[in-house]
């Protein structure tokens, strides 16, 4: 099936209506008629969304947009400025300016302006120097601000690279004009002006039968409250208890008061990957728009963990023929909410992606400001309104014979008006696009992971669109190097046949008087710890701890902690960690109403069953020990003191017991054991693991 976004926006909105069993008709009368010229007009719903957020931010330029053009091959200077000026007198948009009468502002149209074309030679310069400078010089003009009340909203600046290669940078306010006007009709009738102008021949292009202000004064007066309110029913419905905040992992806290500094990251798509996208979306009846909104959707899911994500995009604004050839502001935000509840199918995301988008074009004439004041969410000078992410797919460029391509990626305005703004193309070639994200939330690097995982999303999805979405791939190739290879290679040289504690005692030969151990306000050097755990190791030893023996002990993080390990390890003891529950203790065994805790293990064919009691000190500790029926055993009765004031040890318990070995290990063979611990299975049953002292 044909793509509908190569359909104007009149077009598809009739289909998005038909498909919805509609057979909407405009009757032939109803066309936008010719206001009173020399008259001011009101302002555009768009308009004044932009012209009130320019008002609370006179000075940062946050609707400053640039744009590019390159220019290969032969120009005539004086046929491109005539072309310029040409346009400027045949679009009254760009002659607009937005004074205030009587306290409100309104459009006035300048009868003419002349825009000079200030030429900029860089061939001077090196030639590996000359494309940054241009970009700096046109990025220093993208940031100076407007006066909307007095204008010019538009300024130009032609740079001149080599002889044969020119850029053309344009400086808008985007208050006159859209990205449709760029693609689709100031780039074509630039070049079709030229061609004409530098032959010596006048303008091919027909008058327009309507300017811009004449749609805004018609809309002004077409989109009444009553009109409005049949309309905004649905976004009441299609929004009611959205989340007011998309909560992405970030790199720095929100601020209180945003800045509105940002940054542009570029990135393209391989064409491999762009043309299983398109065939994607052939498959499955979807507009390239509806694959990637599905895409970007799953991404924020993956990230934030909502399942009710919110991301924002624009409308064209155009379903009108008689509007189609005209620049200025059309454009509309809607705000597009998925549910990507119960862990679904990519398939499924997606057809619920087409089905919101379908519904949402058929309700896009609501302004968007209507729908914030007719929900009414929760406010904040930190957050926009509804929405903090923004997805829009551009218009195809139109292929121009002469080689002249136009892009919005040259110079930067270091401006974000969201969190986040994903801008994309779709060229011939391949998907390209950039993210313009907030420098108050993000890091480059963030970003261009981001990226990263976005083209790794979409790959898997064209692999297989049947996953879920959980199982999606994520990490990229280099990220899985990382992880899975990399930080694992922890295979090193190492003195197997010495314990951790002789490795220790031969660092503290080495540097005794070095800082060991830091906890809060205290510390040990090397020395110390070794006193202290020296201690610690000659009192087990009195009380029996030899190899093999389980010494269990239960304290807070702290320098104890470790001197408690060392002073084990020293005395020969394996090291068994304690959960410290003074009121959750198991009892003796064989009394009445004091049930055992019991804990088995296999460790190979040595250890049997154990059972292990934890008791208060002092206590006397016995053990019951079951092994299999042929082996016999002898307990032993050790009195453990109370804790030593020297070791500070608030808990220290000495299990002990005589391990049962095959008859093929001999006596001598026995290992020192440095860690017992007990790990959680599946079914509350517990496993009990040997780490031994190399």
């Amino acid at each position: 099936m044909p793509d509908i976004t190569e359909l104007s926006e009149a077009k598809r909105a009739l289909l998005a209506q038909y498909l919805r069993g509609r057979s909407p008709q405009t009757p032939a009368e109803d066309t936008i008629p010719r206001r009173s010229r020399g008259s001011v007009a009101p302002l555009s719903f768009g308009q004044q969304q932009l012209w009130l957020l320019s008002q609370l931010l006179p000075d940062i330029p946050v609707y400053n947009e640039r744009v590019t053009i390159h220019l290969p091959g032969f120009l005539d200077v004086n046929a491109l400025e005539q072309s310029l000026n040409k346009i400027i007198r045949r679009h009254e948009a760009w002659r607009t300016v937005f004074p205030l009468v009587d306290g409100e502002p309104v459009q006035a149209i300048q009868p003419t302006l002349n825009l000079e074309l200030p030429v900029v030679d860089l061939r001077y310069l090196p030639e590996a120097q000359r494309e940054a400078e241009a970009v700096r010089l046109a990025s220093e003009d993208a940031r100076l601000p407007f006066d909307l009340a007095r204008g010019p909203l538009l300024r130009a600046m032609l740079i001149r690279l080599r002889d044969e290669e020119h850029r053309l940078f344009l400086t808008l306010h985007h208050i006159i004009f859209d990205g449709i006007s760029i693609y689709r009709l100031f780039l074509p009738e630039l070049h079709t002006l030229y061609e004409a102008f530098s032959a010596g021949q006048p303008s091919p292009l027909p008058e327009l039968p309507i300017q811009y202000a004449d749609f805004a004064t018609w809309q002004r007066e077409e989109m009444q409250e009553k009109v409005i309110a049949a309309e905004i029913a649905y976004w009441r419905q299609q929004l009611a208890g959205a989340p007011s905040l998309l909560e992405l992992p970030t790199d720095r806290p929100r601020p209180v008061v945003p800045t509105y500094r940002g940054f542009v990251q570029p990135f393209a798509l391989s064409s491999s990957l762009t043309d299983h996208l398109r065939a994607l979306c052939r498959q499955e009846g979807v507009t390239l728009y509806m694959l990637l909104l599905a895409a970007f959707n799953t991404l924020l899911y993956r990230y934030s963990g909502q399942e009710d994500i919110l991301i924002g995009t624009a409308t064209g604004g155009r379903k009108r023929p008689e509007v189609e050839k005209l620049m200025g502001m059309f454009m509309n935000t809607l705000v597009m909410r998925t549910s990507l509840s119960g862990n679904p199918t990519f398939r499924e995301v997606l057809g619920r992606v087409r089905e919101t988008t379908f519904e949402a074009q058929a309700h896009a004439d609501v302004p968007f400001e209507y729908v914030v004041k007719e929900l009414q969410p929760q406010r904040s000078i930190s957050q926009n309104p509804l929405f903090q992410v923004l997805l829009v797919l551009e218009p195809q460029h139109p292929v121009l014979p002469s080689g002249w391509t136009l892009t919005h990626m040259d110079a930067q305005t270091d401006i974000s008006k969201f969190d986040l703004s994903v801008i994309l193309e779709d060229r011939a070639e391949s998907i390209i696009g950039r993210f313009e994200y907030s420098t108050d939330l993000f890091d480059a690097t963030t970003i261009e992971r981001m990226i990263g995982h976005w083209r790794t999303l979409l790959g898997s999805i064209v692999q297989n669109p049947n996953q879920r979405l959980s199982e999606l791939a994520l990490l990229t190739e280099a990220e899985r190097q990382l992880l899975l290879v990399e930080w694992n290679a922890t295979t090193t040289s190492f003195p197997s046949e010495q314990r951790i504690h002789q490795l220790f005692e031969e660092q503290v030969e080495r540097t005794p008087d070095a800082v060991a151990l830091v906890f809060g306000d205290e510390q040990l050097t090397y020395q110390e710890l070794n006193i202290r755990a020296n201690r610690l190791a000659h009192r087990l030893q009195q009380l029996g701890v030899r190899p093999e023996v389980m010494v269990g002990l239960s304290l807070q993080n702290g320098l104890e902690m470790i001197v408690g390990l060392l002073g084990i390890l020293k005395a020969g003891g394996a090291y068994v960690p304690l959960e410290k529950r003074p009121n959750s203790l198991s009892c003796l065994p064989g009394k009445p109403g004091r049930p055992q805790r019991r804990m088995t293990t296999s460790v190979g064919a040595s250890v049997k069953s154990v059972s292990i009691l934890r008791l208060p000190l002092p206590y006397t500790v016995q053990p019951p020990i079951r092994l299999q029926p042929r082996f016999t055993w002898m307990p032993r009765r050790l009195r453990l003191p109370i804790c030593q004031p020297v070791i500070r040890i608030a808990w220290l318990m000495v299990i002990t017991w005589l391990m049962s070995f095959t008859r093929r290990v001999q006596p001598d063979a026995r290992r020192e054991w440095p860690l017992l611990i007990r790990t959680c299975g599946t079914q509350h049953r517990h496993a009990w693991h040997i780490i031994a002292n190399r």
